[in-house]
């Protein structure tokens, strides 16, 4: 009977995926890899800098840029050329709202109620999750077409130390 008890309290120790992924996240890396085997790119260049954020209250808020971005002309981003704007958007990725977490298939949805790309603003995008090593791994569920090329994203986070 002891040995039965022990494992009901061992489980009821365990954190679920919510309680686990709550916090502060700093990047660690950003790779896309083709499904064909092909060539892993970097799309937010080789030392990418990001953060995601999962509040207790259910919402997330990823940002993440290529460290290299280039200063506008001006101070004004309202007053940026389009070349400047164009960089500004393929150089940075920002996204927030509301998350679900599926503890049975070690899956985080994001549910994006703002988004820098406007096409992705109210899509659910899944990913999954893997803790190894102190890091999270989060992996897009599905492939997508990137760069003409079908690609999952790839992408390491280390908690934030208070």
């Amino acid at each position: 009977m002891y040995f039965g008890t022990l494992i009901s309290f061992t489980k009821v120790m365990e954190k679920t995926l919510f309680e686990k992924l709550t916090g502060t996240w700093t990047l660690v890396d950003l790779i896309e890899v083709p499904v064909n085997n092909d060539k892993i790119a970097l799309p937010m260049g080789e030392k990418p800098k990001g953060l995601i954020i999962y509040s207790s209250d259910g919402y997330m808020s990823a940002q993440i840029m290529n460290p290299d971005r280039k200063n506008f002309i001006q101070e004004q981003w309202t007053n940026a050329n389009p070349e400047e704007y164009t960089l500004e958007a393929s150089t940075y990725l920002s996204y927030s709202g509301p998350f679900h977490t599926d503890d049975e298939k070690q899956m985080v949805s994001h549910t994006l109620y703002v988004s820098l790309f406007p096409n992705w603003t109210g899509q659910t995008q899944n990913r999954k999750v893997l803790f190894k090593d102190g890091l999270l791994h989060l992996e897009s569920e599905k492939p997508f077409m990137n760069n003409s090329r079908m690609v999952i994203h790839k992408l390491t986070w280390k908690r934030v130390k208070i």
